[in-house]
């Protein structure tokens, strides 16, 4: 009876997550991708005048304008994104994660991750995939904070912030999420 449940669970999951992917259009053409991820940026930039601040000092920003997040019990998120180095595209990215645990819903949100240092873009672009929660130097920023942030004191590592969250889901988290580069060419 309990494996009955597990599947059931599972299979829920895994529908909920169909059904949410369809509808928000992911495995765009590269130029979709691009102009999602420009747009989420500037929703950013409009809402947290710190991580402008930020983005104009950054060696580069990632920007995952669209992560799809859905589960009951077996989670999944997925989505993709751009990396901007001074403005111009230079590669796109895409970020999964899986979990397990006390968890229903489903929810769509962005998030940015600005990395001030090249040192710290480089990682990005010699890793063949990494987990983001694994970064030593990376630091979540929330709306608050943003405000006040000071970019004397953000000369490196790596700066993450969320945005445009909508749905029905306890939190949001890069804990688990993974990073790998995609194929396509800007």
């Amino acid at each position: 009876m309990r494996f009955r449940a597990l599947l059931a669970s599972t299979v829920l999951c895994l529908f909920s997550l169909a059904s949410c992917t369809s509808v928000s259009g992911l495995h765009g053409a590269p130029s979709d991708i691009e102009s999602s991820s420009r747009n989420g940026l500037e929703s950013l930039y409009q809402s947290a005048p710190g991580a402008r601040a930020l983005g104009n000092q950054a060696a580069g920003v990632l920007v995952f304008p669209s992560i799809i997040n859905a589960g009951f019990i077996f989670g999944a998120q997925f989505g993709e994104g751009t990396l901007f180095e001074h403005g111009d595209a230079t590669a796109y990215y895409s970020t999964t994660a899986a979990s397990f645990g006390f968890q229903a819903g489903a929810q769509k949100f962005g998030y940015a991750l600005f990395f001030m240092s090249q040192e710290d873009l480089n990682y990005l672009k010699k890793s063949d995939g990494w987990e983001v929660a694994a970064l030593p130097s990376l630091t979540v920023i929330d709306k608050g904070a943003a405000g006040t942030l000071s970019t004397t004191a953000s000369r490196s590592g790596i700066f993450a912030f969320f945005f445009e969250q909508r749905g029905l889901m306890g939190g949001i988290s890069l804990q688990g999420a993974k990073i790998t580069r995609l194929d396509a060419k800007p």
